[in-house]
């Protein structure tokens, strides 16, 4: 991909339920390339999952802010963020869960200080809201990108049929 334009995830749908979606498939990209599975490719395979997650680490986050835990609820907090992060990396392409990883810091002590807690959760939901931000950006251009084609077969069809003239202008001769 040229340095000039910004790298953007693709949105995999979810698989229906009990099918397992397959690494060695490949998908279209925005720009009529195809996605060969070897190839560096950053996707979401199970995006409302995705969505549960970030919902719940948010609602985590909002609720250590608000009042004070103590050493039970600081470790039980603990295993819920990591599971959460065992969690992303199972919907991760390895791209995207080797970024998380790198942004990731891991706690230091059994049981973390409500400070720790709030700064790993607050990081954790910028990361994910970066990653929303990118599937945003990602459908906007993919449906940019396809109105600008229908367009463009709107065009060539108006060309043939009329031999010329404007878009959208019936040709002489035209009754529908």
């Amino acid at each position: 991909m040229p340095p000039s334009q910004p790298f953007v995830p693709e949105v995999v749908p979810d698989p229906p339920v009990g099918v397992q979606p397959s690494p060695t498939e490949v998908v279209d990209v925005a720009d009529g390339a195809q996605a060969v599975p070897n190839e560096p490719d950053e996707q979401v395979l199970r995006p409302t999952k995705l969505l549960r997650i970030a919902s719940m680490v948010r609602t985590m986050l909002d609720e250590v802010r608000r009042a004070p835990l103590d050493d039970a609820g600081r470790k039980a907090l603990r295993e819920i963020y990591e599971r959460s992060l065992k969690e992303l990396d199972d919907i991760l392409s390895p791209e995207l869960q080797a970024e998380l990883d790198n942004v990731v810091i891991p706690f230091g002590a059994e049981t973390p200080s409500e400070s720790e807690l709030r700064i790993a959760q607050a990081q954790l939901v910028g990361w994910l809201e970066g990653l929303f931000h990118g599937i945003q950006a990602t459908l906007f251009t993919q449906q940019a990108m396809a109105q600008q084609q229908f367009e463009e077969m709107r065009r060539r069809q108006a060309l043939q049929i009329g031999g010329g003239g404007e878009p959208g202008e019936r040709p002489p001769g035209a009754y529908l």
